[in-house]
């Protein structure tokens, strides 16, 4: 595949290839080595930002990132998130409730999962709007300028909170992680990088799973009306929802360290590696009737969180919050609709995610 400068790169699509990928140790994810490649090929452009955090780095680095941030995402500690999340839910379902329409993306799935990692992280609520302008010029294809000062005004931000930590140390995750650069496991820029990944990584991914499931979910009755029925096979649904349409469709850019053989085919070292989850989690080869929807097809093997030692940290927390926001927005507006145009539904503009820009719905039918 080529994309839109002209820089060249291997692309893979199939379920076996894509899950062999992810662990392969010869696929790096150094951003800076990424980047050298690139600049070989297509001088003057420039692969995503400037931070480099787990996602877009490599042992010993990455492993040591992950160690220290590990911790606040294990299952136990999710499962303790649980009242806090239902009780944002909550809030926003009484919101909704006296209400014929809403945009579902705007009035519910992206200030759920908004609410939740600021208050992990100790961020004001009311700063949502900003988090998301950033986000969506950061992440979509809005242009170097807005990319730039996106990226400049969030660390920015993120500078300005960790100043405020050291001097009035509060209980929240990044008070933690100012700790962790005082004693030398990180240093500050890795704690900005760290918040980057975490704020963003953390509403976009669930924003989208909920927006897309809720549509499919629209679009297929007979699937709804067993959900409804049957809530208790909620958890199996949100692995279809994951498969159906992965919230991140295209993992992170890989690079080769060394040749990679791939089915008799060898990519040579030095290559830019491209995996697509979407493709991956709708092959044929994999799960029977991929383009169907199915909330009891009870396989848990998609790739939608990864797969290897890049694995989503924050897949848990994802998957709680799907939960309990698509449980109770289910039970609360028994008759909702989609009120829009389906052809007409705007998506985000990036080839990494897959996820809806709006979603009207009418909430009693």
């Amino acid at each position: 595949m080529t994309d839109d400068d002209g820089l060249q790169m291997w692309l893979m699509t199939g379920y076996d290839d894509v899950r062999a990928a992810l662990a392969d140790p010869r696929l790096g994810q150094d951003a800076r080595r990424a980047r050298e490649i690139q600049q070989r090929r297509v001088a003057g452009t420039k692969i995503g930002a400037d931070i480099i955090h787990m996602l877009n780095s490599d042992p010993p680095d990455h492993t040591r990132l992950r160690q220290l941030i590990h911790g606040a995402f294990t299952p136990g500690r999710i499962r303790a998130m649980r009242p806090m999340v239902e009780g944002i839910a909550a809030r926003l379902l009484d919101g909704l409730a006296q209400r014929e329409s809403a945009d579902f993306v705007l009035d519910f799935a992206l200030p759920l999962p908004m609410a939740v990692i600021c208050a992990l992280l100790g961020f004001p609520n009311s700063d949502r709007d900003l988090f998301r302008r950033w986000s969506t010029d950061i992440l979509t294809d809005s242009g170097p300028d807005d990319f730039a000062r996106a990226t400049a005004e969030l660390v920015e931000y993120f500078e300005a909170q960790i100043a405020q930590r050291r001097a009035r140390p509060t209980d929240d995750l990044l008070t933690a992680l100012v700790e962790s650069s005082g004693d030398g496991r990180l240093t500050e820029r890795e704690v900005v990088a760290m918040v980057y990944l975490l704020l963003i990584g953390g509403q976009e991914t669930t924003v989208n799973l909920l927006g897309t499931a809720l549509l499919a979910l629209l679009k297929n009755p007979d699937q709804l009306a067993d959900l409804r029925a049957n809530p208790d096979i909620l958890s199996t649904a949100v692995d279809e929802f994951l498969r159906y349409e992965a919230p991140v469709c295209m993992a992170t850019i890989r690079f080769t360290s060394q040749p990679v053989d791939v089915r008799g085919v060898t990519i040579p070292e030095g290559e830019l590696v491209m995996l697509s989850l979407g493709a991956a989690n709708r092959d044929p080869k994999r799960f029977p009737d991929p383009d169907r929807l199915l909330v009891r097809r009870g396989d848990p093997g998609h790739l939608a969180f990864g797969y290897g030692i890049h694995r989503c940290l924050g897949s848990f927390l994802g998957r709680l919050e799907a939960e309990i926001a698509l449980g109770g927005l289910l039970a609360a507006f028994p008759n909702i609709e989609l009120a829009a145009d389906e052809a007409a539904l705007p998506w985000r503009d990036t080839i990494m995610l897959r996820g809806l820009e709006s979603l009207p719905v009418a909430l009693h039918g």
